[in-house]
């Protein structure tokens, strides 16, 4: 009796992966088409990722470039200030990651310098930007739709999306 109910469970846990990477597949194949119709220009789109204790900022790509692609950087703000700039937790009026995953248009440039974030021990390339605008508020996923954003630790990486092969694949399959 037991050795059926792990048969059955691994069962499931397969059929339940499989159709989550389905999904996750066709959800990024229909995104990657609306990104190919972004227009091109000299600008950025950058997704606000926040992870407390961290000082990283978030995701930044160019237009028409994957999320696969994108850059988790450090923000120089020698010219501008990041919008949510301001008091952090425990502050009572504390704003500082309370734009966790928005989508920002940024102008600006990715410098060729380097910087160490203490907080998640990664050394970043830092962005110089000179100005943020609002583009999505609730753009949704940021790599996949299964994925899952953790307070506690960094979770989100451009190598938790399905191959590019995955994509084209799977993302073709009618649901």
């Amino acid at each position: 009796m037991l050795k059926k109910i792990i048969t059955v469970s691994a069962c499931a846990l397969v059929l339940t992966q499989c159709n989550t990477l389905e999904s996750d597949c066709r959800a990024i194949a229909q995104r990657e088409a609306q990104i190919a119709q972004e227009t091109p220009g000299d600008y950025f789109i950058g997704r606000r990722y926040y992870v407390p204790s961290t000082r990283f900022w978030g995701y930044v790509r160019r237009p028409q470039q994957s999320w696969r692609e994108a850059k988790l950087v450090m923000m120089d703000e020698s010219v501008v200030r990041t919008p949510d700039r301001g008091w952090e937790d425990p502050h009572p009026q504390a704003t500082y990651g309370k734009d966790q995953n928005t989508e920002y248009v940024l102008t600006g440039r990715l410098t060729d310098e380097k910087v160490y974030d203490p907080g998640s021990n990664q050394v970043l390339p830092l962005f110089r930007p000179t100005s943020f605008t609002v583009r999505n508020k609730k753009p949704g996923f940021l790599f996949k739709p299964s994925e899952e954003y953790s307070t506690t630790y960094v979770t989100l990486f451009p190598a938790v999306m399905p191959t590019p092969q995955q994509v084209m694949t799977l993302g073709q399959t009618s649901p």
